[in-house]
């Protein structure tokens, strides 16, 4: 199982969100690159990061810092957050990001989420947000109509080789995660998933894993102190 401590960027600071909602905020660092820094020396192997004005905005906003992020804490580092295109996709690989995460590309225009897959192969990552089963993209501030379950069976066809779930409700809630919708998914996909979204004590990611979950990305329960990393690394 694979701890993946979470860094949401807004304005160029770490915050968390409370079930995807930008009018509720909480600002735990000013310092990003300090936050990644942490997690490493606390033994993460992976950060998550996400560039929340870029998810509104549709294109990359934190660029500076999410190198910053990068160089700071030398871990392998996977970025979602107004990745659109392939240019932009390749703008990220080329300051040093490991994978790129495509979400609402990847609703948007499957046909070129699925090329991009064939192409970078490991680096692209599909996240598949979900409110109530359905895909929610442009930031989480729009619901599609489109099933979680039958967008990742698409993307798989078209090359899909890992996926991102959150499910929003739960996100940043501290409860615990959606277990039946993780499971549902999982099985849709039939590929490794990391899952996201209300982890609040260890031995919830002590579920995810029997789930089989590949990995699990926890952000406000960190930060909060509601769960230790040396105590998520022995799950």
């Amino acid at each position: 199982m694979l701890i993946i401590p979470g860094i949401d960027l807004k304005d160029g600071k770490c915050v968390r969100l409370y079930q995807g909602d930008y009018s509720q905020v909480t600002v735990f660092s000013d310092d990003p690159a300090q936050v990644g820094q942490r997690w490493r020396d606390e033994g993460a192997q992976y950060l998550h990061v996400v560039d929340l004005d870029g998810s509104k905005a549709g294109r990359p906003v934190n660029l500076e810092v999410i190198a910053q992020i990068k160089a700071a804490s030398g871990l392998p580092v996977e970025v979602g957050g107004g990745i659109r295109n392939e240019a932009t996709a390749l703008e990220l690989l080329g300051k040093g990001v490991d994978r790129v995460i495509l979400g609402t590309a990847a609703l948007r225009d499957p046909e070129m989420t699925g090329q991009l897959c064939q192409k970078y192969g490991e680096k692209i990552v599909i996240g598949i947000d979900a409110r109530n089963g359905l895909v929610a993209v442009e930031g989480w501030t729009e619901t599609s109509g489109v099933l979680a379950t039958d967008l990742a069976r698409q993307l798989v066809q078209l090359g899909a080789q890992r996926f991102i779930y959150t499910d929003i409700s739960r996100d940043g809630t501290l409860t615990e995660p959606n277990y039946a919708a993780f499971t549902e998914f999982a099985q849709a996909a039939g590929k490794p998933v990391i899952a996201s979204g209300g982890v609040a004590r260890t031995e919830q990611v002590r579920k995810l894993a029997e789930l089989g979950a590949e990995g699990v990305i926890i952000g406000r329960a960190l930060y909060t102190g509601d769960v230790k990393m040396a105590d998520l690394l022995v799950v």
